[in-house]
């Protein structure tokens, strides 16, 4: 119980304090997406320049930790895709749509902020290490699977679609936050004290600030239908992704306690909001992204404290 009051809620109640705002009309959506554009353009990228400038790369980058959360992922995603297409007779474009919530987890908006309030600042290292190629790794898988699907017959090479995913993602303000963070890692380059305080003050700005707006954002994300197909997301992400991440990085990788926790934690977060983004960028299946992130994100405050109770 210590873990659902003291670590869990607190993070749970900045963003309902978000949601019922934005229910109550005291923040209006414009206002919504104003916050949500100062976190992710600016705030949040700053905390992830400033989290990979100052990581140790040699101790972070542990191949048991990457291939543990990442092929929970990938497994998440093809139980996904398959269970729309031949369950729930989705088309391709659709299926491919629910893989990919299945896929995305809110690595970076919740993730952080539970893992440093159950186990420190000092745990976040294998937190930043997942991050700092989540979003170019899964959205140049995702583009480009999607924009296969709707090509196929069209004589479009795939090859092409990926180099124009991945040069769309290398202009996201988040991957430049976290590029500018691994030219300053690499290069050793020395940053004035006055340069690093302002970094400080901005980066302590973001997860407040993109808490309280996902939480106005998800006001938006009315259950509607579809609830078997959002049940399977749901499941596939809380339980199937984490519980595979779980067993690869204890048993198949033995990792380390702090790596462990990190994987795990991150891989039981709920569908992000970039889920339904990219649902939405393409037309198809938004009612279940969009029910599946608000469903999975209320949902993960029960199955986020039975994970940490679970880990060592």
């Amino acid at each position: 119980m210590g873990a659902l009051i003291d670590v869990i809620l607190p993070v749970f109640l900045v963003l309902g304090f978000g949601y019922v705002a934005a229910w109550q009309g005291l923040f209006s959506e414009s206002a919504v997406d104003g916050v949500m554009r100062f976190a992710q353009n600016f705030a949040v990228p700053v905390l992830l320049f400033r989290s990979i400038a100052r990581l140790d790369l040699g101790a972070s980058y542990d191949p048991g930790l990457m291939l543990s959360f990442y092929a929970g992922a990938f497994i998440a995603f093809g139980l996904g895709l398959t269970g729309a297409r031949l369950l729930f007779k989705r088309p391709g474009t659709d299926a491919v749509a629910i893989g990919f919530c299945c896929l995305f987890s809110n690595s970076l908006l919740l993730g952080i902020p539970i893992t440093e309030r159950a186990y420190g600042t000092a745990a976040l290292a294998g937190n930043f290490a997942i991050i700092s190629v989540h979003s170019p790794l899964l959205y140049t898988f995702g583009i480009t699977l999607m924009e296969g699907v709707r090509s196929h017959g069209s004589g479009a090479t795939l090859g092409r679609v990926a180099v124009n995913a991945l040069s769309g993602i290398l202009r996201t303000p988040l991957v430049l936050g976290i590029l500018a963070g691994f030219v300053v890692n690499l290069s050793g380059l020395a940053l004035h004290g006055s340069i690093w305080a302002a970094v400080d003050m901005m980066a302590s700005a973001a997860l407040p600030t993109a808490l309280f707006g996902l939480g106005g954002v998800l006001f938006r994300y009315r259950p509607e239908g579809d609830m078997k197909a959002i049940g399977m997301v749901t499941v596939l992400s809380l339980i199937v992704h984490p519980a595979v991440t779980y067993g690869l990085g204890r048993w198949g990788f033995g990792l380390e306690t702090s790596a462990l926790r990190s994987a795990v934690v991150t891989a039981s977060m709920a569908p992000g909001v970039n889920a339904y983004l990219f649902a939405s960028i393409y037309g198809v299946a938004k009612r279940v992204a969009a029910s599946s992130v608000l469903l999975a994100t209320a949902a993960s405050i029960l199955t986020v404290w039975a994970w940490l109770a679970i880990l060592p």
